[in-house]
């Protein structure tokens, strides 16, 4: 027998989906946003190299998102999670590592994700393909970004736990 090469559209879909994750039929953007968060917790990336994988990370989310949106054929699909992986990632942009910055962030962002107060819900719905699949997790991520940031700077210390 002779095994078919993998194709790039199975692996964007893969990526995308993060595997099977984006399949389980329960909560499965909060399971993508749980990935990343064990992502963070195992690594802990300094400042510098969060930044450059958060660089990475959102465009190949945006171009697997887009090509995943067409081969599941079903607009903003819940299947896709890597928007929630992303826009974790992106929520802690320029803080540094402790596991209270960490669940802190998990939280928020999936407070912001679900409420989608303005303007996530509009850029939701106004975008489309990839970059609107994304954008609404990335703003999620902009306003958990400020919230940590404000506290960083009202309480310093508070994420000073590892």
């Amino acid at each position: 027998m002779h095994a078919s090469p993998v194709s790039l559209e199975r692996v964007l879909k893969y990526i995308a989906t993060l595997g099977f994750i984006g399949y389980l039929p329960f909560a499965p953007g909060t399971l993508g946003t749980i990935c990343a968060l064990i992502v963070i917790i195992i690594f802990k990336p300094s400042v510098a190299l969060h930044a450059l994988i958060t660089l990475i990370i959102i465009p190949v989310g945006i171009i697997s998102a887009h090509r995943a949106e067409t081969l599941i054929n079903e607009k903003d699909s819940r299947h896709i999670i890597v928007d929630e992986f992303c826009g974790y990632f992106f929520s802690l942009l320029l803080i540094p590592f402790s596991l209270i910055s960490a669940v802190t962030a998990f939280f928020l962002f999936r407070f912001f994700d679900i409420l989608k107060p303005f303007p996530i819900r509009t850029l939701e719905y106004s975008l489309s393909g990839g970059i609107g699949i994304m954008a609404d997790d990335i703003m999620a991520a902009i306003y958990t970004n400020i919230i940590l940031q404000l506290l960083a700077i009202i309480h310093p210390g508070i994420f000073s736990f590892s």
